[in-house]
């Protein structure tokens, strides 16, 4: 069996602060993320979506981790096509605009490519220290199936180097029909890892769990089965418990992958309360217990 390495999609939400799981002494968030640090051997920085990280940012973390820890970092939401808040965009950057969010295309190409070389250089300090897991794209549930996405898969990959870049498709048509293999296919050709999700299904935004390897590497985000998914609320979106009996379901599908891909990195993303530190913690015994 390869490797497989389990944590959780945050550290810091506001809910699990109030859940109890941190211990009173870990009353800071350097302690915080000590603590955290003993618990799981990897962690994926969301926060990065919703504004890009700063270079003293990211060496703190880098400080504060043992040998060994590993940050995924969510690419910030310009870099895949969403809609972006122009205040989360570098101050010297903001296109002079009335519009409250602005797309790609909204920004100056050398403003974009600036945007680009900024958020890749932030990450520096954790790639230094050994630290830096993957940057996952998650693209928007509009990115669908066609050659100029294919394309752009390809320069995100090749603009990243040498960091990994690891893809989430939320768009059905990616897997439907003989479509999967063609998606997988194209994957394995390029060596792009493919991360595989677990979500609510019947809605216009879910996709299928596949699992499936396409690179020497592979992620598995579990995003839950809350039955508000299409809330705005995102507590209410990612408030779910999985059972012990649905996480065991997973644990041979994740020894296989393993046995395939080499690395297996898998992440609790039902960030409420302290649901994923809890369900982590589980499917790791789960795990260990063969």
């Amino acid at each position: 069996m390869g490797d497989i390495v389990v944590g959780t999609a945050s550290w810091t939400d506001r809910t699990l602060l109030a859940s109890g799981w941190y211990p009173a002494s870990a009353d800071t968030p350097e302690k915080r993320l000590a603590y955290y640090a003993k618990q799981f051997p990897i962690v994926e920085v969301d926060a990065t979506y919703y504004g890009p990280p700063n270079e003293q940012t990211t060496k703190l973390w880098a400080q504060r981790t043992p040998d060994g820890f590993t940050f995924n970092i969510k690419a910030f939401s310009l870099l895949t096509g969403h809609p972006t808040k122009v205040s989360a965009i570098y101050k010297d950057l903001r296109p002079e605009t009335d519009k409250k969010n602005v797309y790609p295309g909204d920004v100056p190409p050398q403003a974009y490519e600036e945007i680009w070389s900024r958020f890749l250089t932030a990450l520096d300090p954790l790639a230094q220290a050994g630290k830096l897991g993957a940057v996952l794209f998650q693209f928007p549930p509009w990115f669908g199936i066609r050659r100029s996405n294919k394309d752009f898969m390809l320069e995100v990959a090749e603009r990243c180097k040498p960091l990994r870049a690891v893809f989430e498709l939320r768009n059905a048509s990616w897997f439907e029909g003989a479509n999967q293999t063609e998606t997988l296919d194209f994957l394995r050709a390029h060596e792009l890892p493919f991360v595989c999700v677990d979500m609510p299904q019947g809605h216009k935004s879910s996709v299928p769990p596949v699992v499936a390897a396409t690179a020497d590497l592979a992620v598995v985000r579990f995003h839950g089965h809350s039955d508000k998914w299409t809330s705005k609320d995102i507590h209410e979106k990612f408030g779910y418990e999985y059972s012990a009996k649905e996480l065991a379901a997973w644990a041979p599908k994740l020894r296989d992958l393993s046995d395939k891909a080499g690395q297996v990195q898998v992440f609790m993303n039902n960030c409420y309360s302290d649901y994923a530190q809890r369900n982590a913690s589980t499917l790791i015994d789960l795990l260990d217990s063969d």
